[in-house]
């Protein structure tokens, strides 16, 4: 569980390279009902909007899965995130209008910015809260992420090639970049936005 921007994917790619565990990035995030959550066993799941479902994984799994919590620096999160305004299914972008009630376009950088670090602080919160009573618990930090991947590796019991896993974090893995669709799909958002507020203002005769 994290918040995104904190390496994920190098992480699932690196548990490719253990042979007694399947892993997946995000492989069930477009799923509903029981399905969202149906894992196979032995398997070892990286999704950031698993944040915003705690309490149906308390009631289907309980203190009996291995919980990673993984983080990376605060600043460096939300500058990453700073670059996913206006970029689709952006999960930033939709904690902003949907939870926030505020049209990013709306705002200047600095309170874009703002609002990448209460999107954190509140991430991090939820997670921190959920795990206080559950007992098998890790912090992964991309910043140790060598080290401690390797203590993560002999708490699950893995078995494979653990070098060949450590290289992929020499690799950059989904790199937050601005894309040239991103100033496109800002002028879509801010017509449809606005159309949806007209009609929220118009009223039947």
């Amino acid at each position: 569980m994290c918040t995104g921007r904190s390496g994920s994917s190098a992480l699932i790619k690196a548990c490719k390279h253990i042979d007694n565990y399947t892993s997946d990035h995000e492989s069930l995030s477009r799923s509903f009902g029981s399905e969202r959550f149906n894992y196979k066993d032995n398997h070892i799941e990286a999704d950031n909007r698993l944040s915003w479902h705690l309490g149906q994984l308390n009631k289907l799994f309980g203190d009996t899965a291995f919980y990673v919590h993984l983080k990376r620096g605060r600043n460096e999160v939300a500058l990453s995130f700073l670059n996913r305004f206006y970029t689709p299914e952006s999960i930033v972008d939709s904690f902003c209008e949907g939870i926030r009630m505020t049209a990013p376009e709306k705002l200047s950088k600095e309170e874009q910015l703002e609002v990448c670090y209460d999107y954190i602080d509140t991430v991090h919160s939820n997670i921190e809260h959920f795990l206080i009573d559950k007992t098998n618990v890790m912090t992964i930090s991309l910043e140790n992420i060598c080290d401690d991947f390797k203590l993560f590796w002999y708490k699950i019991g893995a078995t494979g090639n653990l070098e060949q896993a450590l290289k992929e974090f020499e690799v950059r893995h989904n790199n937050s970049v601005r894309r040239p669709l991103n100033l496109w799909y800002r002028f879509k958002l801010m017509v449809v936005r606005e159309w949806r507020h007209i009609q929220m203002c118009i009223k039947p005769l």
